[in-house]
């Protein structure tokens, strides 16, 4: 009997850990012009004792990104989510983080 809840045990710890373990990603372009818009990318990231798997939740964010190639990426904001200011360690111990970064991309014709 303590054999086969050992085992399921076990069975449900690697089947959280695959879980937990794979990243999220999602990213969102829009058009301002025929050349030009904005993006929006988003990555999810599990902590645990410090180490963020599979990496940072702004690294995922920026890499998605730039897997678009598109042309003058530029990043207007990046903000990583929960932020807990002085008690960020608490999550550092075991948590999950959410990255969102926000820019243009193209060339709009316009001077800034």
């Amino acid at each position: 009997m303590f054999m086969l809840s050992m085992q399921r045990t076990r069975t449900l710890v690697a089947a959280t850990l695959i879980l937990v373990c794979v990243s999220c990603a999602s990213l969102e372009f829009t058009r301002e012009t025929q050349t030009s818009g904005r993006f929006k990318s988003t990555g999810w990231a599990f902590t645990l004792f410090s180490v963020d798997f599979p990496k940072q939740a702004l690294d995922i964010a920026r890499e998605n990104a730039s897997d678009a190639r598109l042309t003058n990426l530029r990043v207007e904001s990046a903000k990583v989510s929960p932020d807990l200011g002085w008690a960020d360690w608490l999550l550092d111990v075991i948590g999950v983080r959410r990255a969102r970064i926000t820019g243009t991309w193209g060339f709009s014709g316009q001077t800034r």
